[in-house]
Formats: C-alpha cells, structure tokens, sequence
C-alpha cells in the first residue's frame, strides 16, 4: 500500500554530543517547527524534532533547569542526538525514522538508574482524541479531504514502571525508554478508486508496530544505519579543512559566519544536506513538495502542493548527479499516477484550445500547480489566471526528468516502459498546439512558437516566449534521442525533428541579452526579477553551452549578470540556487560561489538550514545541491567535463560518486586549483570524451574496469 506522508513532530528538551563535519547542532530549544526544529524521516513517515510541546509530547519535568544543552542532526547517519545536564544526571536520547521498519524510534538514556519519571501525551493537530491502551496510545479517524489516517506509538521501558492516567502513558523511576511511532493513510497511486485504497491503516500501522517491537534498540538502530548509508555514502565530498574556531560553533552562528568567512566543511555539509533531505524525503512513496516531508501546518502555504513551474522540478535536480537515482522514482510514479485525470482535463479544456480553436484530442497537458489527486490551479499569468502550458513539457521539466533519469543510469526497461511512452505523449500533445509565425521579423517568419505562452512569473502574455520555446525543444530533443535508443516510431519521431529544427530560438537584444520574449520588453536590463526562466536553456536544459552555442551562451550570461542579486530585489532562495547552477554551466565559478554563499545568510535559509523563501521552501536545499555537482562536473553537452567551475577557494580537494550522463560515475581528486588524478567506473562499454580546462582526451571504458587517469587525462598503469 502506498501511504501519503504522515507528519510526526517530536516533542524532546534537548540535543547532541559531538561536532564533526555532518552535524548540525545548537544550543537551545526549536522556538518554530519548520525553521528551526531538525528533520527526520523515511520518505513516508517525517518528524520534526522541536525542544517544546509538538504531536507526540514526552513530558519530563523535572528536566526543566538543565545545563550543557545541545541539540543537533547527525545528516551523515540520519539520527538526531540528545545531550544535557539535568540534577546531576547526564541525559541521553536519540531519534531517528527507519525506511527498513516504517517507524520512527526514540531511545532515552541516562547515566544513572531510574533517572526517567514524567509522561507521554499524543496531541494529534486534527483535533481527534487519542486513545490509550496497556502501552500504546493511538489515533485515528479521517482527514478532512476523506482520507483515512492512523498513527499510534507504542513505549517500551526498562526497569520502573508504565501505567495509563487517561489519554496519557505515566513512567515512574525507569532507566531507558523506547519509543517506537508509525503512521500511515489509505492513499493509493489509482485513480480508479479516487486515490483512496478503502483499507484502514490502522492495520498496516499496528503491524509495524507490532514488528518493530520485536527487535532490540539496537538492532533497529543497525538496521537503519546500513539503509541510510547505501544511499548517503555513495558521495564524499572534501573542499577543505575548517578551522577549530569555525567547528566549535553552533550551526545558527556558523551559518552567518561563513556567508563572510570561508568555511569548507560547513559548505561539504551544505551540499550533502540536500542529499540527506533527498533519502529522508523521496524514497518509496509520494514525492518531496513544497515543504519536502515536514509541513507541519493544516492549512500551509501554497497547500504544500506540488509546483510545477520550477519548484519541484528543482527537488530532484541532483536525484541522478549525486547518485541518489532511486530517490527519482517517486516523482515518475506521482505523475503516471495523475495521467488519466490530466488526460480528461486537457481534452475538456478550453484553455487549451489548438491554433485552429480546437479541444486538444491527443497528449496530455498539467497546470503550475497540481496536488496527489488530479486536481490542478491555474496561475496568475499577464493579469489573469490561466494554464501555464510549457509546464506539460516541464517548466524545468517533468518530461526532461524521465529522460535523465535514463540518461545517468542506461536502463532500458526504464526507457521503454516508463519515460518514452511519458515523452511521446507530452510531444504529440505539442504537435498539435504549435502555431507558425506569419508576422515578423524574417527570421521569425515560417518559424513554430508555442502560441500564448509566458515567462514565469511577470511579463506579457505572448507566443513565442523563450522559455517555452527552450521546453518545447529540449523534450522534442529528448524524444528523439529515446526513439533512436528504442529503434521504434521512426515516421512520429522523423515529424518531431523536424518541427524540433523549425523551432524559434531566442534573439539577442539591444544590450547584448539573450531575449526574454520575441519583441524586446521595456526595462528588461532594469529587470531584477526572481525567476530567470529565460535560461532554462542553460539549465537544467543544455541547449546554450560554450561547445555548440557560444554566443547565445554569452548572451546568457549577460542576462544573468542583469538581474543580479541586490538584497532589495525579489530574489528567493530557490533563485540563488538556479543561479548558481547557470553560473556553473557558463564556467563562472567565482559568481556560482559567491551565490552558493549568499544562500546560506539569514535572508536565504532558516537556523535549522531549511530554505527560507520565506515562508520555509525547501527547493533551495536541493538546488544548491545540484548546483554544487554542476560546479565540480558536467555531462550536457555530449562532453564530461571535470571541474568546469572550480571556485579559488576551493584550491585541493576531491568529490567522489559523482554520476555522468552515459553511464558513468567519477572520483575526482585536484590539487593547487588543478586536476590530479581521476578515477571514471561506467556501467557499459563505450568511447566517452572527457575533459579538463583545455585538454579534452577520448577514453574507452568498459563495465569491468575502473580507468584511472592522471592530470592529463592520460592513463595511469595499474601496478602489479
């Protein structure tokens, strides 16, 4: 059964202990849940761990006067630890959420027995009343969309005593405490029962329950630690060594001194956040929204939905660059999940009429805005609302993510079965919508547009936008790619390359920009708007770059330096980390970092280091992330190139398990602000180019063999 996520909020007084490179740790409680308090989850269930009263409540107190608190995120073992003072007593405890047995477990220690005497409450946010029973308190009943929810705790105890007061679970005099919580609802990836399975999860809940409870602390602990690692160990990344001042703060101080100061460890853990969110937020259910898994509102902003105009596309930007290409999954599966309603709706629209005023009668088309049942929002373009088309071949692109996710891992079930019948799909809605401009310039004129288009989010209502232009030709160009790996459909494919060719590509304007719409707009060089939407050519696209395209890479790069980042202007989090992606892939390393820094002051992100758009929006998290990778190694221009935008201070270092479109994964290893050696292992046998600021070498690799390279990409004999 598929479960929509299940938000728990743990309520604990303090902590952590150690202060290493992966962990986020502070000196006082959580006064606000998504900004300040640490997250945790499984990908199903998540938690947010406070410091004062949330959903689960584990009173204690005469923990109240305290001494030497911490409280902190370990992200590289995914655990949240406990430390303090309390009456002489060193207290301990430590949560974690476990993708193996679908619960999140607690562990409350001390260094002294029968130190544990208090209680422990369930308020459950919709308002229904928990009930207790022998060691269990539980909760369940219906949502207000029609859902049905449950989720319950179950507290295990050594030494002292358990007894029930009402709703609530009083211990008195215990030496530890095991708290184990899972949660689930009847939602279903099936339209055809509404996206409500009928079952009552009260039964999947207890069974969890019921089987966790039958492992030890211990082994739960175990268990979760190799799970975790699987996925987060793949990549390491080393940019330095702080300093022991530097270390010795808290993360809500560190953050603001390294906006100034350089801070390599602290930016390695910046990037590996994002990883850490990814595994915690997107792994056998439904995708990451807006607010990741940790939305801790009944009524949150933007419904905690999933938009399609940038900001979930940017969740998954580093899925396949950072090695994480299971955690992708789930976004494949929420749309394939939507098709037949989103089918209907295109058809019955009449906001999608074709050029010749007709319903569309093929493909499918989604709105900005959309949630896990089909329903979608329009959105407020040139005055009025409507559908944003260009976001059925992805604003950023739902359709370029099924053909990455291929592209990075070569799997052609995946291909064939998945993302080509998605791209063919999306493209014939295309192959109907697209309009020839009869009026224009000549090089406009005979040229398609995509008719009534936008540029998210401002401008005019026009055809012919940039934005959508590079959409419509960036999932074209990925349609025939996958077409020519498969060898099928060559007369629908030969009909798409050619429009694809026919396309209108962006002019240059009058200050040397790549033009936003077909006719220059008034103060575009004035023009300091959040969105760069223009520049979805560069990235995530790939069809400006400095190999094919260099004068419009140029002139990329012009508009990007015009909108620029002046703290009074309307840039958000998620824009410093487009940005630094774009500045990435122009080879402009010191502005890709100078923006990477810029993301983590207060304006930008929140004390427990959520993006902050405001409100907490976690797109950021993972676009910086992606944008890091793009800064140490590209792929998209049929080229791998390693450290195309290496940052001065970044003089040594290395990244391994970064992933290459082609089947590859590299080691890479620089010294004195130059390549030193690199190792690349691929999963097929191939010729691959690769290179490095002026040395480009083509290699034959094979799935056998790892090829290790030298600083001139030569190859280093392997010692007998």
């Amino acid at each position: 059964m598929n479960e929509i996520l299940a938000l728990v909020i743990i309520q604990v007084i303090v902590t952590c202990v150690r202060a290493s490179d992966k962990v986020f740790w502070y000196e006082s409680p959580a006064a606000d849940g998504m900004n300040e308090a640490l997250p945790i989850g499984n990908g199903r269930i998540g938690g947010l761990v406070y410091g004062h009263p949330g959903n689960l409540i584990v009173d204690l107190p005469q923990h109240k006067v305290n001494t030497q608190y911490k409280r902190a995120l370990d992200i590289g073992d995914a655990v949240t630890t406990v430390q303090y003072e309390s009456h002489g007593v060193q207290y301990k405890r430590e949560y974690f959420v476990s993708h193996v047995s679908e619960v999140l477990v607690g562990r409350l220690t001390a260094d002294k027995g029968k130190a544990y005497t208090g209680r422990i409450e369930l308020q459950d946010s919709h308002k229904l009343t928990a009930q207790a029973v022998n060691d269990t308190i539980e909760v369940d009943g219906n949502l207000v969309n029609g859902l049905r929810f449950a989720w319950k705790v179950l507290v295990q105890h050594t030494g002292g005593s358990l007894k029930l007061n009402g709703a609530f679970i009083e211990f008195n005099g215990c030496d530890a405490l095991t708290l184990i919580v899972s949660a689930g609802t009847d939602y279903v990836f099936d339209d055809q029962k509404k996206f409500k399975s009928g079952e009552d999860p009260a039964i999947s809940v207890n069974a969890w329950i019921k089987k966790a409870a039958d492992k030890s602390y211990e082994s739960q602990r175990t268990e979760h630690l190799s799970d975790f690692h699987s996925l987060f160990n793949r990549v390491d990344v080393d940019l330095g060594q702080s300093s022991a001042q530097q270390m010795a703060l808290p993360t809500d101080k560190r953050k603001v001194e390294a906006v100034a100061t350089f801070d390599p460890d602290f930016e390695e853990m910046f990037f590996q956040f994002g990883r850490y969110l990814m595994i915690s937020s997107s792994r056998t259910s439904l995708p990451a929204n807006l607010q990741g898994l940790w939305n801790d509102k009944n009524t949150p902003s933007w419904h905690s939905d999933y938009h399609a105009d940038i900001n979930v596309q940017m969740n998954y930007w580093p899925a396949e660059t950072t090695n994480l290409g299971e955690c992708h999954l789930p976004l494949f599966n929420l749309i394939r999940s939507q098709l037949n309603v989103w089918r209907k709706q295109t058809r019955a629209s009449d906001l999608l009429l074709t050029p010749l005023g007709k319903h569309s009668s093929k493909g499918v088309a989604v709105s900005g805005q959309h949630n896990i049942y089909g329903g979608m929002g329009l959105l407020l373009m040139g005055g009025h609302y409507d559908w944003d088309k260009t976001d059925t071949a992805c604003y950023d692109t739902y359709a370029q993510h099924f053909w990455e996710h291929y592209a990075f891992g070569l799997n052609k079930t995946f291909l064939k079965d998945v993302a080509y019948p998605y791209l063919k799909e999306v493209s014939e809605f295309w192959d109907e919508q697209l309009k020839v401009v009869t009026n224009g310039t000549k090089e406009q004129l005979g040229k398609l547009v995509v008719p009534h288009g936008w540029s998210p989010e401002h401008g005019p209502v026009e055809d012919g936008c940039s934005y959508n232009q590079e959409i419509v030709w960036d999932l074209y160009t990925n349609y025939v790619k996958a077409v020519d790996v498969l060898g099928v459909d060559k007369e629908f494919r030969d009909r798409v390359a050619g429009e694809r060719d026919r396309l209108l590509w962006p002019g240059i304007g009058s200050f040397g920009q790549l033009m936003e719409w077909m006719e220059e707009q008034k103060g575009e060089k004035t023009d300091h708007h959040r969105h760069t939407s223009h520049l979805f050519g560069v990235y995530p696209g790939n069809q400006f770059n400095w190999e094919t395209t260099p004068t419009l890479a140029n002139a990329s790069l012009v508009s990007l330096n015009a909108r620029g980042i002046d703290p009074k202007s309307e840039v958000k989090e998620w824009s410093f980390a487009w940005r630094t992606a774009i500045y990435a892939r122009l080879r402009d390393a010191e502005n890709a970092y100078h923006l990477l820094r810029e993301l983590l002051s207060v304006r930008n992100t929140c004390p427990n280091m959520f993006g902050l758009h405001p409100p907490m929006q976690i797109d950021g998290n993972f676009g910086i992330t992606a944008a890091v990778a793009e800064m140490l190694v590209q792929s998209h221009a049929e080229v791998v190139e390693l450290l195309p935008a290496l940052p001065r201070e970044w003089t040594a270092g290395h990244a391994k398990g970064l992933r290459a479109r082609g089947g590859h994964q590299l080691d890479i290893y620089w010294a004195n602000h130059t390549l030193n050696n690199v190792l690349i292992t691929s999963l097929v046998a191939s010729n691959v180019k690769l290179k490095f600021g002026n040395t480009v070498k083509t290699i034959t690799v094979t799935p056998s063999k790892a090829i290790h390279l030298d600083h001139n990409l030569n190859p280093i004999p392997q010692r007998k």
